[in-house]
Parts: C-alpha cells; sequence; structure tokens
C-alpha cells in the first residue's frame, strides 16, 4: 500500500482559522483596558457589551454569534446572567472577580469558570476551560428542585450542538480541543478504567497490525478510530510505543512457534510511524496557537 495512503494530509500554507467571537461586558474602566490587550489576539475577535439598559436583551440578540462570554462578577452583571438562565439562554462564560473564593458558587451554570483580574496573562486558557467545560454541561437533572424547565434543557443542547459544530466548521481539528473532557484524560481515570481503556486500543492497534499491507482492507477508517480515541484520552507517544512492542512481542513469540522467522516484523515499524505521525498531527492541529508559542518560548 503506497504511502500516501496513510501519510496524513499536511497543512496548506494558507490554512487559516476563524477566531473566537469573545463579547465581554465589564464595569471597571481600569478592567475594559486590560482586557483589550489580552484579547488582541487573532484566536479572538473581541466586542464590547454596555451593562445597560438591558444586557440580557443584547445577549439574547446575538445569541447565535457568541462564542464565549467574559462577565465581571458585580451584583448588577450577576443579576443580568441569572435573567438569562431564567429566560432559557446558556453560552459559555468566564467571570472576572477581584478575588477568587476558596468554594465553588455558581450564578449561571454550573460549567462557568471564575478567573482573577490578576491573572489575565492567562485568560485564554480560562476561555477555553469555559467553552470545553459548557460542551460537556449536563441538563438539569428532573429529580432535583426546582423543577427543571424542558425549554432550558432543549436550549442547552441545541446550543451545545451549534457552538461545538461551529467550532468544528470554522476551528478544524482545533474544535476537537474544546471537545475533550480532562476529566477522560490517562492519569484521571481509575486503574480499571485505564484497564479498559488500554485493552480496546490494543484490540484497535492489532486490526491496524494485521491489516495495515492488505490490499482489500480500508486501514485508514481503523487508524483514524484509534487516533481518535487516543486524542481523547490524552494518550502519551510512549504508551502508543508500549501498545506497539506488546503487540510485536507477541506476534514474535508466535512466529517462533510456528518456526517462521520474525524478520517480517520489522516492516511494521512502519506502521508505528505511520500512527505515530497521525496521532502527533492530530495533537499539532488541535493545540491553539497561543500554547504552541508558550511550549516554544518555554524551551529556552
Amino acid at each position: 500500500m503506497s504511502d500516501s495512503q496513510h501519510n496524513p494530509e499536511p497543512l496548506s500554507s494558507s490554512t487559516s482559522h476563524s477566531p473566537l467571537a469573545i463579547y465581554a461586558c465589564v464595569e471597571t474602566p481600569s478592567l475594559a483596558e486590560s482586557l483589550k490587550k489580552y484579547l488582541a489576539s487573532d484566536r479572538y475577535t473581541p466586542n464590547w457589551l454596555q451593562s445597560s439598559p438591558s444586557l440580557h436583551e443584547a445577549i439574547a440578540s446575538l445569541n447565535d454569534r457568541i462564542d464565549c462570554l467574559i462577565v465581571e462578577r458585580s451584583p448588577n452583571l450577576l443579576a443580568e446572567l441569572e435573567t438569562l438562565y431564567a429566560s432559557g439562554i446558556l453560552l459559555p462564560v468566564v467571570l472576572l472577580e477581584s478575588e477568587l473564593s476558596n468554594f465553588e458558587r455558581y450564578t449561571y451554570h454550573t460549567a462557568e469558570v471564575s478567573h482573577s483580574v490578576a491573572t489575565l496573562d492567562r485568560l485564554s486558557q480560562a476561555i477555553d476551560r469555559a467553552i470545553a467545560q459548557f460542551l460537556t454541561l449536563a441538563p438539569p437533572h428532573p429529580s432535583l428542585p426546582p423543577t427543571p424547565n424542558p425549554t432550558l434543557a432543549n436550549s442547552l443542547l441545541l446550543q451545545q450542538r451549534r457552538l461545538s459544530e461551529k467550532l468544528q466548521e470554522r476551528l478544524g481539528y482545533l474544535g476537537l480541543y474544546y471537545q475533550r473532557n480532562p476529566q477522560d484524560f490517562w492519569p484521571n481515570l481509575s486503574d480499571d478504567e485505564q484497564k479498559a481503556i488500554f485493552q480496546a486500543l490494543s484490540a484497535e492497534y492489532r486490526e491496524i497490525l494485521l491489516g495495515y499491507f492488505s490490499e482489500v482492507s480500508d486501514i485508514n477508517q481503523t487508524i483514524d478510530r484509534f487516533v481518535t480515541q487516543a486524542f481523547f484520552a490524552d494518550l502519551s507517544i510512549s504508551q502508543v510505543l508500549e501498545i506497539h512492542m506488546e503487540l510485536i512481542d507477541e506476534f514474535s513469540q508466535q512466529l517462533k512457534l510456528e518456526g517462521r522467522s520474525e524478520e517480517i516484523l520489522l516492516d511494521y515499524r512502519l506502521t508505528l510511524i505511520d500512527v505515530i505521525a497521525h496521532l502527533c498531527e492530530m495533537y499539532r492541529r488541535s493545540i491553539p496557537r497561543e500554547d504552541l508559542l508558550l511550549a516554544w518560548y518555554a524551551r529556552d
């Protein structure tokens, strides 16, 4: 099978991502000036909302355009968020606070992110977290008071779908970055969960090895499934290598029992290179550009 069938398609030099539409509303002038500085990035299109006369009405009219809200925590603005909730309008939101409390307190919904105004240099991470948490926000549980509004649950699901589709359409692989749930990452899983995922990935990788050089096997789909599972579990390259080596050792033992040469297994180094290339490309395309720059400067 030719290399062109396996190698991930390189990014065109003309590839560009549309920025996220960020809508901010703050009452403190100095904070507004600081926000302008930290939102001055090609990742974002910043927009400014007035707190009066009716913030919730302005947001309601722009609902389909907003990717994330940034709101200063103040009595007036929090009251506007409560009105939004009552109206069945839910959006990702970062609440800016002068002092962060040590206990959880939710005003709008449980996926909201509180962020200190003293660490605006890390605002991009807060925006990413707000979007990621919103995409995994569950509708109100029907058995818990107060009685949930069906309209609110439907609005949440529609808004999540809209944002997810928009991210995927506008940001390509970057959209997947926001759909990953850190709770599903390998270090955060229990031993039983890690074992189950490792076994599932090993079974998938076995299919890749067995079908890699077959002319009738649609191996690309199998590789894509494996890479997607590894990506959402935040699997490292060393763990993929571990899966590969365990299976190659197993195949080696089988060949010895059959009295056959193990040299054929050397060809499967191409399989490993191919899979790792796919996974690295997925990680590279999905990581927001600012995080890549931070990683680059951190090397020095």
